[in-house]
């Protein structure tokens, strides 16, 4: 599942890219909001893998918006507007789709991002261990000893077998380095190994080592259609 949000303010614009978005089975859509100063707390909030962003907003640009982000996901922009298309080009966005977009025009730009998601899926499913810094020293992790790790702003805990290991890094940036096929950010706060859940009890999830974290509600759905999915 790609997670992804809208940036838009037309509501009308924000409706057509929902309805698009709920027609294509691999896309999940965790926020929208109608400006760029909203969206810098949704994106805070709610890390995705996918913005579709018009450029032409109040306040702030959505290339201005995007050139801001510390962690920027796949950006596709929408706009009424052609001539910028190339400036959006400029900031790496993967497409620029224009105003009335197309269904088929849409599902060409999201197979391209579903693509690139899977390359990088498929680079980082060669490896089973990471590398975190702990103590001024590099310690390796397999990943089949992670249950979950927890953010915490700059750092994160990584529950491993019986050690806690705490190191300074971004939760967007573990989401970069870690398989998708084994590993699914289920909260804001937190990463969980598939493998390693026992049940989902309400919105809590409970590991085989009786551990327990919290599944965020703009997550549970990806979370449980990921769960169904797995081999």
């Amino acid at each position: 599942m790609i997670t992804c949000a809208i940036i838009d303010d037309e509501p009308l614009a924000q409706n057509v890219l929902e309805t698009f978005i709920e027609r294509v089975n691999f896309l999940t859509l965790v926020g929208k909001c109608d400006n760029a100063i909203s969206a810098f707390d949704m994106m805070s909030n709610s890390p995705v893998d996918l913005l579709f962003c018009d450029i032409q907003m109040p306040q702030i640009t959505g290339i201005e918006f995007v050139k801001s982000l510390k962690d920027t996901p796949h950006i596709i922009f929408t706009t009424a507007y052609p001539e910028y298309a190339l400036e959006g080009f400029n900031v790496d966005a993967v497409d620029y789709l224009v105003k009335p977009i197309a269904f088929e025009r849409f599902l060409k730009s999201v197979n391209k991002v579903k693509m690139m998601h899977k390359q990088l899926s498929d680079d980082r499913s060669k490896v089973d261990h990471i590398f975190v810094k702990e103590d001024y020293k590099l310690v390796k992790i397999n990943f089949a000893d992670i249950s979950y790790i927890e953010g915490m702003k700059d750092y994160v805990k990584i529950h491993a077998s019986q050690k806690l290991i705490i190191t300074h890094i971004t939760m967007k940036r573990l989401v970069e380095l870690l398989p998708p096929t084994l590993f699914f950010r289920s909260h804001k706060s937190f990463i969980v190994r598939l493998e390693a859940i026992k049940a989902i009890n309400g919105n809590v999830i409970e590991f085989v080592n009786n551990s327990q974290a919290p599944i965020g509600l703009l997550y549970r759905d990806a979370l449980l259609s990921r769960l169904k999915n797995i081999d």
